[in-house]
């Protein structure tokens, strides 16, 4: 955002240009000398497009979506599931404002640090069109704020996780503000303390980082890990790990337990199901408990059943064949090309198709499967 942007992005001849071309291709809008700061109404009306999944209310209330910010932020749906409420809700980072809004619908006051003041001025502006009323956005350093707090009920933060080259972080302590260093001071100010990290994050490292009281749950929606969330709070007697899949159900286990595992031997005629777990289920690593307490048979990276499930948290196929991978045998059987689903598999797509002599596109589907230290071709369909 540029010097004398702000005054622009908030007027109301700004938002009538952005309504009178909504609906244009953002480039032709750019391009278009009739428009009035035809630049910035672009970019505008190209993230407002694309709030209309991400971020609705955002879009409803024509609100102002600078790139970067809406980048970063959370989805709605994302924020609407996190569950918190109270009486004081602090959000150290608050960004484009998704996740407070959210805590406004359930906290009876929220505070939000923002420390560049054109972003915190336009999140305000976009809270109040929306009507969180009870929002104070404070432009500031979330350190300095924490050291004037006395006490809150949450304290929220998403550390921004890219450097000043762009170069996404992953470790706690390379994002800002530094959580791992604040947490001691966090305990201090807060019963329970809620941190987004990247998708990357490993959940282990998680729990190790946060310590005694610390949960963490993987949140996915349309099949992709989202959020990463640990919370801590002092009540908690119990560490837990937790797969959500938006939409599907939710799966938790104790972080301290025993593994699961299938105790027979793979039988590859035995079943007619095969399911592929949702991604929450994968990264938070709890698949073979899920099978286990979905009544399935965990083999490799997927889950086998001989009956249909009713409901599973993920995609659910019916298996017609079963072979070993056997490339020359099953050349005859795979067609020009196919669909490939592989996970835990040692060769890549690519090789997959070259062995086969195959291209990756329309037609029949086949799932690959590394199972007790065999390679397995499935063919499967879609269930109805």
């Amino acid at each position: 955002m540029e010097n004398g942007d702000l005054s622009i992005l908030l007027s109301p001849e700004f938002g009538q240009e952005v309504e009178r071309n909504l609906t244009r291709e953002p480039n032709a809008i750019a391009l278009d000398r009739r428009v009035l700061n035809a630049r910035l109404v672009a970019t505008e009306v190209k993230y407002l497009q694309r709030a209309m999944k991400k971020l609705p209310s955002y879009y409803a209330a024509r609100a102002i979506l600078p790139s970067l910010a809406f980048e970063q932020s959370s989805s709605e749906e994302c924020a609407a599931h996190k569950p918190f409420s109270g009486s004081l809700a602090v959000d150290l980072t608050c960004g484009l404002g998704v996740d407070t809004l959210y805590l406004s619908k359930r906290f009876e006051r929220v505070v939000a640090i923002e420390r560049n003041c054109e972003l915190a001025a336009i999140t305000r502006h976009n809270l109040s069109l929306m009507g969180a009323r009870n929002v104070e956005v404070v432009c500031g350093n979330s350190e300095e704020y924490l050291a004037t707090l006395t006490h809150a009920d949450l304290i929220y933060a998403d550390p921004d996780r890219r450097s000043v080259e762009g170069k996404k972080m992953v470790c706690l302590e390379d994002c800002s503000p530094n959580i791992a260093a604040l947490l001691p001071l966090l305990r201090e100010k807060t019963d329970r303390i809620v941190v987004k990290l990247s998708p990357m994050f490993d959940t282990k490292e998680a729990l190790v980082a946060f310590g005694k009281g610390a949960s963490v749950e993987v949140v996915s929606l349309g099949g992709e890990v989202k959020e990463v969330v640990v919370t801590w709070s002092r009540e908690s007697t119990e560490s837990r790990i937790t797969a959500t899949a938006l939409g599907l159900g939710s799966f938790g286990v104790a972080a301290e337990r025993e593994k699961s595992s299938t105790e027979h031997t793979f039988n590859p005629t035995h079943y007619g199901y095969l399911v592929v777990p949702d991604a929450a289920l994968r990264k938070a690593g709890v698949v073979a408990e899920w099978c286990k307490a979905e009544g399935m048979d965990h083999y490799g990276a997927y889950a086998f059943a001989t009956e249909k499930p009713t409901t599973t948290m993920g995609h659910l196929y019916n298996i017609e064949q079963c072979l070993p991978w056997q490339p020359k045998r099953l050349k005859p059987l795979v067609g020009r090309t196919i669909q490939v689903i592989r996970h835990s598999f040692p060769l890549s797509t690519a090789a997959i198709c070259k062995a086969l002599g195959a291209k990756e596109g329309k037609g029949d589907r086949w799932a690959f499967a590394e199972i007790e230290h065999e390679l397995w071709a499935l063919k499967i369909t879609e269930t109805k």
